[in-house]
């Protein structure tokens, strides 16, 4: 006897209802489904850390600012970042469907068309922009427009397959939101979110070279001059070490300028040195090096919240 084929628990209801519903429903499950794709060129896992920076930043800023003006502000640079993200996933799409880990993006799969991943790119890049100079002012307006410029055109387009040092430069990209919203909320440039520009973008390098250190090959079939696929995987983890060790004096810059605490300062030395010895350990440990790759990796993400957790901490629970 052949089996019955398994039904999803979504059909075996859309089965009870009358054919009109059941078309809405069908039709709203696509919708949902299409939002879902949009959400993903968005890449927002990366733009939730983008954000978090850009929150702390407004919190740490001078003078007061409206709470509509600085939620609009946020949001504003969420869809900036969000839009160069799409923008980035359009340009990048005939690599990505080479790439293990990117081959099930959007555009790859044909989830979301070229075209449409451009038209959605551009307009969000368009209403960020626009959004924010009308809110706040045109510098800061100014500044978004250039840094998603920079990450699609400087770095997507040219840097990212011309050498292996891309991530060096285009990690600037990622480090502007704190300046964006400081030229927002003040209207001026200042020291303070300089080095916290200084702070990610050191941190960038060690960041995405661990990612890539379990990727080279797939790099290497997309012709992409990510450094392991460049320089070898010893090279790489000798310059992750070199960037690790050169951002634990950079992460107490705020401290030693009189802009955060000892608190923040403990925080910094911390997780500075837990990252110093990840990186360390994955220059000693040989076979062994993609779990220690991916251990340095996951806690560099945590580095970024808890640097920026601490400033926060420090704003609104210690003054």
């Amino acid at each position: 006897m052949g089996s019955k084929p398994l039904t999803k628990p979504g059909a075996v209801l859309l089965s009870f209802l009358d054919p009109a519903l059941r078309v809405r429903a069908l039709s709203f499950s696509r919708l949902v489904a299409k939002a879902r794709n949009y959400l993903a060129l968005t890449k927002p896992r990366v733009t939730s850390l983008v954000v978090f920076t850009a929150v702390v930043t407004l919190v740490l800023a001078p003078g007061h600012v409206a709470p509509i003006v600085g939620v609009a502000t946020i949001v504003c640079i969420t869809i900036g970042a969000g839009a160069a993200g799409a923008l980035n996933m359009w340009y990048d799409a005939d690599v990505d469907a080479l790439m293990t880990r990117t081959a099930a993006r959007p555009i790859p799969v044909g989830r979301i068309s070229a075209e449409g991943a451009l038209a959605f790119g551009l307009v969000m890049a368009a209403i960020s922009v626009l959004a924010l100079g009308a809110i706040t002012n045109v510098a800061a307006a100014g500044l978004l427009a250039f840094t998603i410029f920079f990450y699609v055109v400087v770095y997507t387009a040219w840097l990212k397959r011309t050498t292996p040092q891309s991530i060096v430069i285009g990690g600037a990209a990622g480090a502007s939101p704190p300046v964006i919203v400081w030229i927002a909320v003040t209207g001026q440039l200042g020291l303070e979110p300089l080095l916290l520009f200084l702070i990610v973008v050191f941190w960038t390098p060690p960041h995405f070279w661990a990612l890539s250190l379990n990727r080279t090959s797939d790099y290497r079939r997309a012709r992409i001059p990510a450094l392991p696929a460049v320089s070898g995987q010893g090279e790489t983890m000798k310059q992750i070490l070199v960037y690790t060790f050169l951002l634990l004096p950079i992460s107490l810059l705020p401290w030693l300028f009189g802009f955060a605490t000892a608190f923040y300062a403990a925080v910094a030395v911390a997780s500075g040195t837990t990252m110093l010895v990840l990186a360390l350990r994955l220059r000693r440990v040989g076979i062994a090096r993609r779990e220690a790759a991916n251990r340095l990796f996951a806690f560099s993400i945590c580095y970024v919240i808890l640097l920026f957790g601490a400033l926060l901490v420090e704003k609104v629970v210690l003054t």
